[in-house]
């Protein structure tokens, strides 16, 4: 870590905005409790995993209201598929059951707590949003999230994936986002959305959509995911847990 970061996040601790594990994140260890991503997740944003096999990750963000979380836990669970989630903080403290009856099926990973662009801020302010967000999600949730960050707008920058890096978690973005999110109002529909998911099929591909709505209650992706499976099995992929990729 270079002096400006261990600067900072020194500067967190002494004012008790951060766990005293950051001191070992200072030093060049990492904060996450649980287990440790593989250096093969480190250094970079992830847009593949680092496989050569035909498996495919279905993601899930969720940073606005309920909309679709029970018909995506229901298609998934119908046809014994995971799924990895990446809830804001914010989103965990408005939504605590939904947060924890996902938390209960599939990992959780960590989308920042109010969703800013990360280029904008300092490491301090990086630092605060990370672990504001994994409180929030570990109360929401009574289970251990998962050593995975998403960055919010999939805006990176080299300096904010190295401070996630060095808060002990791995930058996972995407292959494909099938634009569900836009709704029919930006011009999108299910099947749109699954042709997006489906053109970007390739060994280790991770396919982002989204839960919740923006107050219509129309959530595209929770219609796209039974045809996005479907293209995806019938092509040889098989469905993997981001989990699979984690090392103790």
């Amino acid at each position: 870590m270079d002096i400006g970061r261990r600067a900072a996040l020194a500067a967190l601790l002494a004012a008790g905005l951060v766990p005293s594990t950051a001191a070992r994140a200072a030093s060049g260890g990492t904060v996450s409790a649980g287990p440790h991503p593989p250096a093969s997740l480190l250094g970079s944003e992830i847009r593949r995993l680092p496989t050569s096999r035909k498996v495919v990750a279905l993601t899930f963000n969720a940073a606005w209201d309920e909309a679709g979380i029970d018909t995506v836990l229901a298609e998934l669970r119908r046809r014994g598929l995971p799924a990895t989630f990446f809830p804001t903080g914010a989103f965990a403290d408005a939504h605590p059951g939904a947060v924890r009856t996902i938390g209960a099926a599939h990992g959780l990973g960590n989308h920042s707590y109010s969703h800013p662009y990360f280029k904008d801020l300092s490491t301090a302010q990086r630092v605060q949003e990370v672990r504001r967000a994994d409180a929030a999600i570990r109360t929401a949730s009574g289970t251990e999230p998962l050593p995975f960050f998403r960055f919010p707008y999939s805006a990176t920058t080299r300096a904010s994936v190295a401070d996630v890096n060095d808060l002990g978690y791995a930058a996972i973005e995407f292959t494909a986002d099938t634009n569900g999110y836009l709704g029919p109002q930006g011009g999108m529909s299910a099947e749109a959305a699954a042709e997006r998911a489906i053109d970007a099929l390739a060994p280790g591909a991770i396919i982002q959509m989204h839960v919740g709505s923006n107050g219509d209650g129309i959530v595209l992706d929770a219609a796209a995911l039974p045809l996005i499976v479907d293209a995806a099995e019938s092509e040889g992929y098989t469905v993997v847990d981001l989990r699979d990729f984690l090392v103790a």
